[in-house]
């Protein structure tokens, strides 16, 4: 049984997604942390060595940072179609844009709302925004998902981030398309609808 330790409406709230997506079966543990508007604290059962989210057990295995988890559970599963496999021509450019969402898209747009995006330093280790927002766009027009024609992990963290503050991407189209069809994958209902504990199965 896999387990995941998750607090509501954070980054591991994707996490409940790509479960989802997958088929797997997996334990919610809901756990408390400290969140940015000073409320929270830590909770000393979350594995997670800072006492964050996401965090991941599989058989006693812990496995953090969301990009590792993306990447640990796509591998999990294959059969799923969510993360191309070893040998599989789209491979090179999945891990590409795992890499690039995890250097490059996350501290851009963070350090962007921040007010630090212009710092040469910043451009220098990261780009500047209108730099990532051209890679997605680019991505997207050739769509119709990061990866061509085939939906992966990889739109799933994209779309996240979409969804959390829309500000975040580029504005306009091909991304507003791009978003609406994504937040109708049934798997994201279902795992909305989780987000605060794992729902009890369907009699």
């Amino acid at each position: 049984m896999l387990t995941l330790y998750h607090a509501p409406q954070t980054r591991s709230s994707r996490i409940i997604w790509l479960l989802e997506e997958l088929g797997a079966e997996y334990e919610l543990r809901i756990t408390d942390i400290s969140r940015p508007d000073g409320t929270g604290a830590a909770d000393p059962a979350n594995p997670h060595p800072d006492k964050k989210v996401p965090a991941l057990v599989d058989d006693g295995v812990l496995i953090t940072e969301t990009i590792a988890i993306v990447l640990y559970l796509t591998d999990k599963f294959p059969k799923a179609g969510i993360g191309p496999q070893v040998g599989d021509a789209k491979r090179g450019s999945y891990l590409s844009w795992l890499g690039y969402y995890a250097g490059v898209i996350e501290p851009v747009v963070v350090l962007d709302f921040a007010g630090l995006g212009g710092n040469p330093m910043v451009q220098r280790s990261f780009r500047d925004r209108a730099a990532m927002d051209r890679q997605i766009l680019a991505a997207l027009h050739a769509g119709p998902y990061l990866l061509g024609d085939r939906f992966s992990a990889a739109d799933m963290l994209l779309v996240s981030l979409g969804i959390f503050v829309r500000a975040m991407l580029p504005p306009g189209e091909p991304v507003d398309s791009y978003l609406q069809r994504c937040m109708q994958r049934p798997a994201l209902g279902r795992a909305n609808a989780n987000d605060r504990g794992k729902l009890p199965p369907m009699a």
